[in-house]
């Protein structure tokens, strides 16, 4: 790969994070509202997602449990991707299928937030995670690729960058993310929390 190369694949990369700044504004707001309302009542966050998606659920609940940029109390978050002993038992013994919304099941609550993330917005797990936090009264965030996929009519807050490849999505993924962990630790330690 060239200098050239490099910057010919930035340059695109930097289009769509543009691209996706208009796009996904009022998704990101409404995210933001949704995490603040239930950080500050010390509800639950829980993430999930697959493959790449399933690394970026535990990169928010990392951000989200540790600090992002400034001290403050840990947050209650989870990402449900990543206990082997519980993908892997639930998935053996039942589904696959279900191993998220099972999680949900454990430890949801009414008033927390589901971030569910799905590059194509299809995935059968996450789509039925979506449905166990709607039952448990949780507010749902879809972090997706263009048109949201069988998310879009699942989530509260819907981001959907304008993009149908994976890498590119996950790219402005997290972009996004951070963005949205930067102005949720800013709302908690405004509310002293």
């Amino acid at each position: 790969m060239t200098a050239t190369d490099v910057t010919a694949y930035l340059q695109r990369a930097a289009a769509l994070i543009n691209e996706s700044a208009a796009a996904t504004r009022a998704g990101v707001e409404r995210a933001i509202e949704l995490l603040a309302e239930a950080a500050l009542d010390d509800k639950p966050i829980l993430v999930c997602g697959n493959g790449g998606s399933a690394a970026d659920s535990m990169h928010i609940a990392g951000e989200l449990v540790g600090r992002f940029l400034k001290e403050r109390r840990a947050l209650n978050c989870r990402s449900l991707a990543a206990d082997p002993a519980i993908l892997t038992a639930w998935s053996n013994d039942y589904a696959f299928d279900d191993v998220f919304a099972r999680q949900v099941d454990a430890y949801g609550a009414t008033g927390g937030v589901l971030i569910a993330i799905s590059t194509s917005g299809n995935s059968g797990n996450v789509i039925k995670a979506l449905g166990a936090a709607r039952r448990r009264g949780m507010a749902t965030i879809g972090l997706t690729g263009e048109g949201g996929g069988k998310m879009a009519g699942q989530c509260d807050a819907l981001i959907a960058v304008p993009s149908r490849i994976t890498p590119e999505i996950q790219q402005v993924h997290i972009c996004l993310y951070h963005y949205i962990c930067q102005k949720l630790e800013e709302r908690v330690v405004a509310g002293g929390a």
